[in-house]
């Protein structure tokens, strides 16, 4: 009988149509239209989780949660840093928002506005999402 990591190492060898059939056997339906990847994903998840047990409902809850803004989780003297078309941004968050080159700013976005000239998540901006 192989064990789990045998069969997790398994699945990275398995075609398309295998990954389909190990599908339909895991999970007892027919494989929905996804790419190998995502189907070996799955497959994988579902292996674990007959072994390991499923994850707690509290985590599970907490995954379906909306998070919290980027933003808002950054603390006062959190400094961020970004190169844009060869300028090196330099951003410190205080305690009412942040400040760059001296002057303050309400928000990331307003800062990434700022720097390109148009709109922008912010938070993307700076790679926190």
């Amino acid at each position: 009988m192989m064990g789990i990591d045998e069969k997790l190492a398994r699945l990275a060898t398995l075609s398309p149509a295998d990954l389909r059939a190990e599908w339909m056997q895991t999970y007892k339906v027919p494989a929905p239209k996804l790419s190998p990847d995502l189907l070996r994903l799955g497959i994988a998840y579902r292996l674990q989780e007959k072994v390991y047990g499923s994850i707690p409902i509290r985590v599970a809850r907490s995954l379906t949660r909306p998070t919290t803004s980027a933003a808002r989780t950054i603390k006062p003297g959190t400094q961020l840093v970004r190169s844009w078309n060869g300028r090196t941004i330099d951003v410190l968050a205080t305690d009412d928002g942040f400040l760059m080159d001296g002057e303050s700013y309400r928000s990331l976005s307003a800062i990434a506005r700022h720097v390109t000239g148009t709109a922008w998540s912010g938070p993307r901006f700076f790679g926190l999402n």
